[in-house]
């Protein structure tokens, strides 16, 4: 699932709620269930479930329903993916930014100038 066309849009849209956010964090912390992820948000535990949904559709979280309780976990190696995109870019901005300096430095020493 991490591998799909769209997977990081999929991921950035669910990273782009604060209540989402608010779950992945407490999620990184280890295991919880849906009400103990809803107890801190200021909304309804339908509500809740559904930014779940937002969140096991980007892959971020993996839900295991046993008996009543659903148990809520964080995927790793989804935000993995996340961190490579960033990451990615930044190297290209660093790059783009060096030769800019380059350049730059390379007119100053010009003579005239």
């Amino acid at each position: 699932m991490l591998h799909q066309p769209g997977q990081i849009d999929l991921m950035f849209h669910a990273l782009a709620d604060p209540g989402r956010r608010l779950m992945v964090d407490r999620l990184s912390k280890g295991p919880a269930s849906v009400s103990q992820l809803a107890e801190p948000l200021d909304m309804s535990l339908s509500a809740v479930v559904q930014h779940l949904q937002v969140l096991e559709a980007s892959g971020l979280v993996r839900t295991e329903k046993v008996g009543r309780v659903r148990t809520c976990t964080i995927e790793p190696k989804a935000l993995s993916l996340a961190e490579k995109w960033i990451s990615d870019r930044r190297t290209l901005w660093e790059r783009r930014l060096d030769r800019l300096g380059e350049y730059l430095a390379e007119q100053t020493n010009e003579p005239g100038i």
